[in-house]
């Protein structure tokens, strides 16, 4: 299954990377000012990286090919703002996470997170924050200090999450991911 993380200059874009090469996804990482032309994969992940809460320019040229992606998307931490403001949500300042957060999640039985720890324990390195998901999408889980912690569409197979499941602390981060593949599958049923 070929999956295209796409880079938005995030600090651990290689190890999402990684992690979808260990779980057996032929992946590969290509910049967000990539042509849309030139993107064929069977999911994308929408990387972390330094983006400001500014319009999404930064964002390259995601915004020119995401409205007629069918397949499935993670947004993660900036990835997870993109998403947001793409489709009507809003992106604000919050309280920062750094290092460690517990989750509650709201969809316990949403298959992207369904028998995962309640709480729990993620990974955090954000300032800026979903404060109001899009009109429709879900709230899969929330913290202390942040109200959408991670949210899905609620009919096409679009995710996003605040926290990192790429990095080693996040508590069943792989399984995250493993569980995305499992969307992309273009076997699946």
């Amino acid at each position: 299954m070929r999956i295209v993380v796409i880079d938005n200059g995030g600090q651990w874009t290689h190890r999402e990377w990684r992690v979808l090469r260990d779980l057996g996804a032929d992946a590969r990482i290509l910049p967000n000012t990539q042509a849309p032309a030139d993107l064929d994969a069977d999911g994308y992940v929408l990387s972390g990286g330094a983006l400001s809460l500014g319009g999404s320019e930064t964002l390259g040229r995601v915004a020119e090919w995401i409205d007629g992606v069918t397949v499935p998307v993670l947004g993660i931490c900036a990835g997870h703002h993109f998403l947001a403001r793409h489709f009507g949500g809003t992106v604000a300042r919050g309280a920062p996470e750094f290092g460690r957060v517990d989750l509650t999640l709201d969809l316990p039985e949403h298959p992207l997170v369904e028998g995962f720890p309640n709480p729990w324990p993620v990974w955090a390195s954000h300032n800026d924050q979903v404060v109001r998901p899009p009109a429709q999408w879900r709230i899969l889980a929330h913290s202390a200090t942040c109200a959408v912690e991670a949210m899905a569409h609620p009919s096409r197979p679009f995710f996003g999450v605040q926290f990192h499941p790429e990095v080693e602390h996040t508590v069943r981060g792989t399984e995250l991911f493993a569980r995305f593949l499992r969307f992309c599958d273009p076997h699946r049923e």
